[in-house]
């Protein structure tokens, strides 16, 4: 099993960017996944999760109106598109599988996660 993150990186605050989360090893349809966030000092925070087979998707209330998770099965690619970019949501992000298929944004219910992507907005 492998969770691979990509993109993120240094944009402008206002600026938007887009990550993207490929899963090898397993078929992604059963899974939940999520998306989470960690800065030094601070827990692990979940940004946005979904259950699966549907779209339904919990954000974080700091990212909602701004950032759009999806998932494309036929990939086995997961996506977080992060548009109107703040200093404050600078962190590592990582991409996670939950494997009960119910997508809580808890990091303690997922099972497979990526290595992280730092994202960093500047002011």
């Amino acid at each position: 099993v492998q969770v691979v993150e990509s993109g993120g990186g240094l944009v402008q605050a206002g600026a938007s960017t887009r990550l993207a989360c490929v899963v090898s090893g397993f078929t992604l349809d059963y899974y939940g996944i999520g998306w989470f966030r960690q800065t030094p000092g601070k827990e692990r925070e979940g940004v946005a999760c979904m259950r699966n087979y549907d779209t339904t998707t919990d954000y974080a209330d700091s990212v909602k109106g701004r950032f759009t998770a999806s998932r494309d099965n036929a990939k086995n690619t997961l996506y977080l598109q992060m548009n109107a970019l703040k200093p404050e949501d600078t962190a590592v992000y990582y991409c996670a599988v939950d494997r009960t298929g119910y997508g809580l944004c808890y990091p303690g219910f997922y099972d497979y996660w990526g290595q992280g992507t730092p994202v960093t907005v500047s002011s």
